[in-house]
């Protein structure tokens, strides 16, 4: 599964997280991508960050629910905007956010997450290096 369109890629993750697919997941995002997840956490670089990010979630199966509220691409770059939220089989919200995401084009045609703030980009001082 591909996300041909950058609005597409949350409903890609959140396919592989109800079918248990890290890996999957794990291609849903450029491998020098950042994000910041979860809630309050320090900005993390690269693949093993998103793998630690979606360890805990993916025996948990649940669903993503994203609406896009905003997507503005040049090229081969999209920042995306969208209310989402978590919920498990029983349709109870884990958690939600309002996200803010860079998404990049791959040569294939594909769109991956090259940025992820699930809550909205974190205040400037956590971001100091």
């Amino acid at each position: 599964m591909k996300a041909m369109q950058p609005r597409e890629i949350a409903d890609c993750v959140s396919h592989y997280l109800k079918q248990g697919d890290l890996e999957g997941i794990l291609s849903m995002f450029h491998p020098e991508c950042s994000l910041v997840f979860p809630r309050g956490a320090a900005p993390q670089t690269g693949l093993d960050a998103v793998r630690e990010s979606f360890q805990m979630f993916v025996t948990q199966r649940p669903t993503i629910v994203s609406d896009v509220k905003g997507e503005l691409i040049n090229g081969d770059t999209a920042l995306l905007t969208a209310d989402w939220r978590i919920e498990d089989d029983a349709g109870n919200v884990l958690d939600s956010g309002t996200s803010m995401e860079v998404a990049k084009q791959k040569d294939d045609g594909s769109w991956v997450y090259f940025l992820d703030c699930p809550f909205g980009p974190p205040a400037p001082e956590s971001t100091a290096t």
